[in-house]
């Protein structure tokens, strides 16, 4: 039960919840920090803490001393502030409807409805509404995060071939790699003191290691990575979707072992491998074809609902599904093909269609069913478990490099607005 709920609510955990009630039998609350034109109370700084406290574990609470976690919790919440902020100056907002949505996947991914979800989390000791806003504050910098940092990053034909030619004589982009992560960062214009004051502090966090600290204790008091509080794990990762000198560095190290410091553009890097494996799993695609019809005001959810059953029916009865799908799919990339969409596999479709695809039987059209995109009807023609190939290499490489570019890109970008960023600190003890 700890481990699952570490995964789900360390990065969650953050708000303000006070009692108006109380407010003439306690001390007043008073402002901890400033940032641009927001603060940080005392209150919502002890309330996270106490969140992260419960599900750090006891063990671990007592190796790092307060005033460490304090600190780095105190900064996560300053880069959520400016973050959020920002996310409010462009519009960006979560309903309840987006919010109950998410909570209830998170649920279901636990194999729990949303009431044991709740009293799961009430039973740690931990505030569901406090839980609930973060969740929501999370979201809204999830998609922050997303429109600022999907603009900057493109990717060559010459860079995706270039990745291809550089893999294919190695498994190694195969590699799954799980991963430790201790960033000692740099301002953005450092100058060669600054760099000189984080190699020492990198040095020293390395020898503390190898002298017995553990990896987590030290992340969770020094590191500026995203994944600090979570001891600076980073997760499962294949070895593609890792910053290249990550790879480098990892790549000739043991179970457990832990990386001399490397420097990059953001600061100086510790890296400890947690586990690694080559396995190469293969993938069972789905060869389909559908018809889309898309609401408007011209045509509603039923109406469209209704003329895909006439048209589920003509096809029973012995009409060509792809003629069809010529005449009425509203799916441009797919319509002109006769409905066909090719071989799939997992991921390749929003959930809502995938399960559709996942549910039929081989020659079998489902029932009309919505997503996002519209109204579907949808056949299945045949399936087949698929290793990678080369028709693939591409579409991986090119979403490797992506990922790679944007993980730099928005640790960049953190450190940007950090530093641009009014941060003053009223209470010194802070």
């Amino acid at each position: 039960m700890y481990k699952l709920l570490s995964q789900i609510f360390l990065p969650l955990l953050f708000t303000l919840f006070t009692s108006a009630s109380h407010a003439t039998l306690q001390p007043l609350d008073h402002i901890v920090v400033v940032v641009n034109e927001d603060v940080i109370t005392n209150t919502t700084l002890n309330n996270r803490l106490e969140d992260f406290r419960k599900q750090l574990g006891i063990s671990q609470v007592s190796r790092i001393k307060p005033e460490d976690l304090k600190k780095q919790v105190l900064e996560r919440m300053i880069r959520d502030s400016i973050q959020l902020q920002q996310a409010k100056q462009l519009g960006i907002t979560v309903d309840d409807l987006m919010l109950n949505r998410t909570l209830e996947k998170l649920a279901e991914s636990n194999k729990m409805s949303l009431d044991m979800f709740r009293e799961t989390i009430e039973k740690e000791g931990l505030n569901y509404s406090r839980f609930r806003e973060q969740t929501r504050d999370e979201i809204i910098i999830q998609q922050l995060q997303q429109r600022v940092i999907a603009g900057k990053i493109s990717v060559s034909d010459q860079e995706v071939q270039q990745y291809i030619d550089q893999n294919e004589s190695s498994d190694s982009s195969k590699i799954n790699y799980h991963l430790r992560h201790i960033l000692i960062a740099i301002p953005e214009e450092a100058s060669p003191d600054d760099i000189s004051k984080a190699k020492l502090q990198a040095d020293s966090v390395y020898k503390k290691i190898i002298y017995g600290s553990k990896f987590e204790d030290m992340a969770i008091k020094y590191s500026s990575g995203r994944n600090a509080l979570k001891g600076g794990d980073l997760g499962d990762r294949k070895a593609d979707e890792l910053p290249e000198l990550f790879v480098d560095t990892v790549k000739n190290l043991s179970t457990g072992e832990t990386s001399k410091p490397v420097k990059s553009a953001s600061g100086f890097h510790l890296l400890q491998i947690v586990s690694s494996s080559n396995d190469q799993l293969m993938v069972k695609q789905t060869h389909a074809r559908h018809i889309l019809l898309r609401t408007s005001d011209a045509m509603n959810d039923e109406q469209a609902r209704k003329t895909l059953l006439e048209l589920k029916q003509k096809i029973k009865d012995g009409a060509n599904f792809a003629e069809i799908a010529s005449q009425f799919s509203e799916d441009p990339g797919s319509k002109i093909k006769g409905g066909d969409l090719g071989w799939v596999g997992p991921g390749d479709f929003v959930p809502a269609f995938e399960n559709v695809v996942n549910s039929l039987s081989i020659g079998q059209i489902s029932e009309p069913f919505k997503t996002p995109f519209g109204w579907h009807i949808l056949e299945v023609l045949e399936r087949r478990d698929h290793d990678q190939t080369k028709a693939n290499k591409e579409n991986q490489a090119r979403n490797a490099i992506q990922k790679r570019k944007a993980d730099e890109e928005q640790r960049l970008w953190l450190r940007r607005i950090r530093d641009e960023a009014y941060v003053e600190f009223i209470d010194e003890d802070s």
